[in-house]
């Protein structure tokens, strides 16, 4: 595996060029003072995977696949997933803009994993694309995945940032909601119907949780209200399905006097209600709940949600904008901008005034 991982290194990096010519068996074996037959296994798991071919009686060769050819008209879309939530309409509006310029997509998700990240990319290097729109991994945190973005900059295939950006490539053509507007704009609500206890739920491992805190900040500190951390829930994605509702739980349980939850989005705010309705709590007359994104769900959920609209369509319609204009040979200086969607407040059933 270690002599797998190093050759298939050096393919991606370039430093073994397609269609070059490997050491021999015997070769590799004296270099890495391993077996032969234990070269054969690793030789044999690069050619499945596509990195390498074999040709009777002249050796083995890095696959021609690996040379990134022009105007193949496939686009690579990878989002952290596909089929539920935001994600169909977000994929909606990339593919009609493509599809009208003659380009297909071919779909990769990560579940928000950085190693699936890597593999989505590796693959995606051995394929004849020509861009890549691409939802970063776990985005607030450092990229480990560096040397394949280089990878893609080396071979000329241009990516365009969704919903996220890291922190290393804050120069690279971005697409966002201001999430940090959006959340400003639910506490601010609360705090104008009278709710003083906001409790805030935000996803500790992607930006924009990050950028949601802020606004919930900003917005208690524009009030002259004092920010309270142990009114605040951080969750990863590993815990998204458990630990927010619970944490809200506890802070009821510990009598903190709460009157209303900002949530991280609309999925987290359906299941906080889930769980106070199962305490015999009520929304909004208890507590008023808020989400993020103004999915289906925030209108077929328990209770109708106020939340923050999400232009899903719109969103992948301007990630594919930015790739055509990166494609169509736009100079990096214009095109290489962070472009931000302005958030619109949705009011529904979930808040009530506290007056």
């Amino acid at each position: 595996m270690s002599l797998m991982e190093e050759l298939k290194s050096k393919i991606l990096s370039g430093e073994i060029r397609p269609g070059a010519k490997l050491p021999s068996e015997n070769e590799l074996a004296q270099e890495y003072e391993i077996s032969r037959h234990t070269v054969r296994k690793a030789l044999a798991i690069l050619v499945t995977d596509g990195y390498i071919t074999t040709k009777h009686g002249k050796g083995t060769f890095c696959s021609d696949r690996m040379a990134h050819r022009k105007n193949s008209k496939n686009i690579a879309v990878v989002t952290t997933y596909i089929s539920d939530y935001i994600f169909p309409r977000l994929i909606q509006g990339m593919d009609r803009v493509l599809t009208e310029q003659g380009y297909s997509i071919m779909l990769k998700n990560t579940g928000n994993s950085r190693q699936k990240e890597a593999q989505c990319l590796e693959d995606i290097l051995t394929k004849d694309v020509d861009g890549l729109i691409i939802e970063p991994s776990k985005s607030q945190i450092l990229c480990r995945n560096m040397p394949l973005y280089e990878q893609l900059d080396r071979m000329g295939i241009p990516y365009v940032f969704i919903q996220g950006s890291y922190l290393q490539m804050k120069n690279k053509p971005t697409i966002l909601l201001d999430d940090a507007k959006g959340a400003y704009l639910l506490t601010k609500y609360l705090i104008d119907t009278g709710h003083r206890q906001i409790a805030g739920v935000f996803k500790a491992d992607d930006s924009q949780g990050a950028e949601r805190h802020k606004g919930y900040v900003k917005a208690l500190q524009e009030a002259g209200m004092s920010y309270q951390p142990e009114l605040v829930v951080w969750f990863h994605t590993e815990d998204r399905k458990v630990k927010p509702a619970v944490m809200v739980q506890m802070m009821l349980e510990a009598e903190l006097p709460i009157d209303a939850v900002v949530c991280y989005n609309d999925q987290i705010a359906v299941e906080v209600i889930r769980m106070l309705e199962r305490i015999g709590k009520k929304v909004p007359e208890d507590l008023s709940v808020t989400g993020y994104d103004d999915s289906m769900i925030a209108r077929t959920g328990p209770v109708e949600l106020t939340t923050v609209s999400h232009p899903q369509e719109k969103l992948g319609e301007m990630a594919a904008e930015l790739l055509l204009e990166l494609l169509h040979g736009i100079p990096p200086e214009e095109s290489r901008v962070l472009r931000l969607i302005e958030p619109e407040l949705v009011i529904r059933k979930s808040c009530m005034e506290r007056r």
